[in-house]
């Protein structure tokens, strides 16, 4: 119970902070991504304190024996680069600067009422597309 309250409310302050950061507003995603054009530095401050939270508060926290709601940290253990990533990074940016959206923000809108719903879908579509196409390969 306490594991999903927790995560509810992590839920509730990551999307509070995108709505409120201008992360759910794709003109302003895309003025931040045109560096060559009209470009609207004001989103680079939102992502610096974020990594600067970030890098205060996962020290602290990764200095515990376990997390709270868990038994063990979860962490990611591949640390290298391979073609997968490149282009999973390569389709999320290009998905981006069309956009103007990223899943969190996204997702965020689309409960605000926003309703970026081609966005959404296609993002959806892709991931059970990735998914099958990773299913057969595998096999």
């Amino acid at each position: 119970m306490m594991r999903s309250l927790s995560a509810l409310l992590a839920g509730a302050l990551f999307a509070v902070g995108l709505i409120l950061g201008g992360m759910t507003q794709p003109g302003k995603v895309i003025g931040f991504l045109d560096v060559t054009g009209r470009w609207d530095p004001s989103l680079a401050f939102v992502m610096g304190g974020a990594l600067l939270i970030y890098a205060v508060l996962s020290r602290l926290f990764l200095r515990r024996p376990a997390p709270l709601f868990e038994l063990k940290f979860h962490l990611p253990s591949r640390r290298d680069i391979d073609r997968r990533l490149v282009l999973g990074a390569s389709l999320f940016g290009i998905g981006w600067g069309l956009g103007g959206y990223c899943p969190g923000p996204g997702l965020v809108s689309l409960t605000a009422g926003l309703l970026p719903v081609v966005f959404v879908t296609t993002m959806v579509l892709g991931m059970y597309a990735e998914r099958e196409i990773d299913k057969r390969l595998r096999t």
